[in-house]
């Protein structure tokens, strides 16, 4: 019935399109257009046995695509069941193997667990000794010996730990060695050559410039940037020069370099004369000024009170002394009346007193001065400090570091002119006291006698 359908609603469009084709071509009889009809109906029944035929072909095909895709599917399906069980068997064996492991190894587990710790701790503490410097291979074979036991699949012989126990006795043997050899060093001016070191134990490196670096990562020696002070220095000295079996005084380490390092970041006289920058030269230019004034000075009063005593000592006036001076006043005006001799007297003895008291007023100012120029360099040392932390935060302390060092630098310097330039001042001062105390009392003294004899 569908067929006959199909056929009917065929035979419909067939007849509308030649009907449409005939009035194109304008028919000119029922007959012709009958057959063109049946002529329509013959070309779609071959065109849908021809589809029908194509789809039978498809479907086949399909179904051979589906019957290999479930061939496949069980396939797959054994192959997984079949490596279940090979897991499981394995899982199985892999348990008993380890059971008989454990059995058959009992103490010497924990011996293995020891010796894998040790072996690791034994190549970090030697890769960063000074001795491994002498004995570069080492490490290879703690590679080795740390791979073996952490994989399991191998155990250590007894060749093995009696080889480590000979390098931890080898360890401590060379750390209380002092050795000399020959070894590449690269330079502070960045030049490398072969240099004579000297290895002291595993604490420290030297040669002829001083104390040297050592780098475990790239096997290196290099000198220091900046040798610590003299007195460390010529210990290193000592040693190169020193022979077999002598003994020496040196400066040891025992930090491995990290007492060196802070001797060397530590900064001398010098760094801390400029961390005090202009202000600090200033205070030092004035307290080197004071000091040679003050020094001048105790050289002439003391050579005038010498000879101030020794005329003390004498009879006859000597003019090459303030005292001898202002006795040659009195010889020359003995006929002069008391008030006279007065005044005579005292202008003498006031023409002295610039001379004794010159240069110290001006080591008296410097003694005052040098605290204010320090307390100038700390306040703009503070207002730098205050200037970086308002720019960069105060997370990082080595940016305010300048200006701290530049307060606390100058008030130093400061303190340093200022007390020897006090106690210089007090002793200059008393010398001028004793000499113009003893022109005043001797001046008194004369006007006394004076006045008795013309009395």
């Amino acid at each position: 019935m569908k067929r006959i359908t199909l056929i009917i609603a065929a035979g419909l469009l067939s007849f509308g399109f030649v009907t449409a084709n005939a009035q194109e071509e304008d028919a000119r009889s029922m007959a012709e257009l009958l057959r063109l009809i049946e002529q329509g109906q013959a070309r779609d029944s071959q065109e849908a046995r021809r589809r029908e035929a194509a789809f039978a072909q498809n479907r086949n095909q399909q179904q051979s695509l589906l019957n290999q895709a479930r061939a496949e599917r069980t396939r797959q399906e054994n192959t997984s069941a079949n490596l279940e069980q090979q897991f499981e068997e394995n899982q199985q064996r892999i348990i008993t193997a380890r059971q008989a492991l454990d059995e058959r190894l009992g103490a010497l587990k924990e011996l293995f667990g020891v010796l894998q710790t040790v072996s690791g701790d034994t190549q970090g503490r030697f890769n960063a000794s000074l001795t491994n410097i002498q004995y570069p291979d080492r490490g290879d074979f703690l590679v080795e010996l740390g791979s073996k036991m952490a994989g399991a699949s191998s155990l250590a012989s007894i060749e093995d730990i009696e080889r480590l126990w000979a390098m931890l006795q080898q360890e401590v043997y060379e750390s209380g060695r002092v050795v000399r050899f020959n070894h590449v060093v690269t330079k502070a001016d960045g030049q490398q050559g072969e240099t004579e070191v000297i290895r002291v134990g595993a604490f420290n490196l030297v040669s002829e410039a001083g104390y040297l670096e050592y780098n475990p990562s790239e096997g290196s020696i290099t000198e220091l940037g900046r040798q610590p002070d003299g007195r460390y220095t010529g210990t290193t000295g000592d040693m190169m020069s020193a022979d077999a079996g002598t003994s020496i005084e040196f400066g040891v380490d025992v930090t491995r370099g990290g007492i060196l390092g802070l001797l060397v970041e530590s900064p001398t006289i010098k760094d801390r004369i400029e961390q005090g920058g202009i202000v600090g030269y200033c205070i030092i230019a004035l307290g080197i000024v004071g000091l040679i004034i003050a020094f001048i000075r105790w050289v002439a009063l003391s050579t005038d009170s010498r000879k101030v005593s020794a005329q003390l000592k004498r009879e006859s006036a000597s003019t090459d002394n303030p005292l001898g001076r202002v006795l040659a006043a009195y010889e020359s005006n003995q006929g002069a009346d008391t008030e006279t001799m007065e005044l005579k007297l005292s202008e003498a003895a006031l023409k002295e007193m610039p001379s004794l008291t010159k240069g110290l007023l001006f080591i008296k100012v410097v003694a005052a001065v040098a605290p204010l120029m320090g307390l100038l360099g700390t306040v703009t040392g503070m207002i730098k400090t205050f200037q970086v932390i308002t720019l960069y935060g105060a997370g990082d302390p080595k940016m305010m570091a300048g200006g701290i060092s530049q307060a606390l630098m100058t008030t130093v310097l400061g303190l340093c002119v200022a007390i020897p330039m006090v106690l210089l001042h007090t002793v200059v001062s008393g010398q001028s006291r004793k000499i113009v105390n003893i022109l005043q009392s001797q001046s008194a003294g004369l006007v006394a006698q004076h006045s008795e004899r013309n009395g």
